[in-house]
């Protein structure tokens, strides 16, 4: 029987010097440049890029730079339950992604055109993805139905040997600094949602291309925003710039989505636990009404939930890892998947939530980053698909392992349950 919880010694170093090293290095960028973790390199001061690359240089000479590439992209291959541990430290810190070459959306994007691309693009946007050089946007939910695809209405249109697209995206993350987007677009509007869509791959100097408006989100300044909505006006690209072939799209998206969500959950198991960290800290320190806020059973009980919600989700987590690394199947483990996806927001919301009232008004300012991570909560009940959806995917994946009653009554239904054991042991005459 294998049943072990223990972190083989020599990762176990590694995950200790990522946690020195995000708190007494990265920290401090994340306090000086809070909103500028998605710009590439090259839109960064000259003064941001003395201090970023070194830090980055480090990651490398440790050998833990883009861990989720394989070892011919520059990665080290690490299965999901390695990367969990890994990123559970990292969603600690704004930079954190960014500094090791996890960047969301690009570690995604990353993998897609691993995949997907062809050799003229990987040369082209791969490797400069991967060094940190530029970055990337996935474009997919519209802004008249969200991330639902069966009401998606861009479309791509072979024209010769070229693609036209034309439509409209809505929140395509980055889109202002990247280099390159990644767009699905319906290419065959009356086959089933899923074959009624492609991948295409388009530079961002393609003609046609208009950013709208970049959105900000809740915490960010306004001009800071970087979500934007897009018009594809007749945007042609050649035709190899489909990824994957064509009606595919969720096929590709799959090789996204899957891992990306247990890496966003255990960053938030890590942001979670930086709030319970603020959270406990504040409680030993903060005295009124003449004891420390420690003493106070309403505080206990704040202290107590949030330890309780952050190891349940952590071991969920670590589990679905687990099965991805065991099965090699996301399909087997969708239940699991979209559980996680659930608690992610959830959790996030309840421990900020309560880290900000321990801390009183101070809680709610800028002067501490606790609003930035309840924010942060929020938008991931909204990110990846509505937690709505999620739950219900969780439902219907949990009543496949169940059947409907025979007969009228239940099958834990007493009485029955009572005359079959007394005519099976003590002989009686079912009635």
């Amino acid at each position: 029987m294998a049943w072990d919880f223990t972190t083989e010694p020599e990762f176990q170093a590694k995950l200790d010097w990522v946690t020195s090293f995000v708190e007494d290095k990265v920290y401090k960028v994340d306090a000086l440049w809070p909103h500028d973790n998605y710009k590439p390199t090259g839109d960064l001061t000259e003064e941001q890029r003395g201090v970023i690359a070194p830090l980055k240089d480090e990651v490398r000479r440790q050998g833990l730079w883009a861990c989720h590439l394989g070892p011919e992209l520059g990665g080290q291959g690490y299965g999901q339950l390695k990367l969990a541990m890994l990123n559970e430290i990292l969603g600690k810190s704004i930079w954190g992604p960014r500094i090791f070459g996890t960047q969301a959306p690009d570690t995604g994007n990353a993998e897609i055109l691993a995949h997907f691309g062809t050799d003229e693009q990987k040369a082209r946007y791969l490797e400069p993805l991967l060094s940190g050089d530029i970055v990337s946007c996935f474009s997919m939910t519209e802004p008249q139905g969200g991330a639902d695809p069966g009401v998606f209405e861009t479309t791509a249109t072979r024209d010769g040997d070229e693609w036209v697209i034309s439509g409209q995206k809505f929140y395509s993350s980055n889109a202002r600094y990247a280099s390159f987007f990644i767009v699905m677009a319906v290419t065959e509007p009356a086959a089933p949602v899923t074959k009624r869509m492609t991948m295409f791959l388009v530079p961002a100097e393609t003609p046609g291309i208009t950013i709208l408006r970049n959105h900000a989100h809740w915490s960010e300044p306004e001009d800071a925003g970087t979500e934007a909505h897009i018009e594809y006006d007749h945007v042609r690209v050649p035709y190899d710039a489909m990824l994957g072939t064509e009606g595919n799209a969720f096929g590709v998206a799959q090789v996204r989505l899957g891992g990306g969500r247990v890496h966003h959950a255990m960053r938030t198991v890590g942001n979670a636990q930086r709030c319970l960290d603020m959270m406990a800290e504040r409680a030993l320190s903060r005295t009124t009404k003449g004891s420390l806020l420690s003493d106070k059973q309403a505080v206990q009980n704040m202290i107590a939930d949030s330890y309780i919600e952050i190891a349940q989700f952590r071991l969920l987590v670590l589990h679905t890892a687990w099965q991805i690394d065991r099965y090699q199947d996301y399909n087997r483990v969708r239940k699991d998947i979209a559980a996680i996806k659930v608690l992610t927001s959830r959790v996030m919301e309840s421990v900020a939530k309560r880290a900000i009232q321990v801390h009183g008004a101070l809680g709610t300012t800028y002067d501490l980053p606790l609003t930035r991570m309840f924010a942060s909560g929020v938008l991931l009940a909204l990110a990846d698909g509505p937690t709505e959806v999620h739950l219900t995917t969780v439902a219907k994946q949990v009543l496949r392992g169940y059947k409907a009653a025979d007969g009228m009554w239940p099958s834990e239904y007493i009485p029955a349950i009572r005359a079959a054991a007394e005519a099976e042991l003590l002989g009686h005459d079912q009635i």
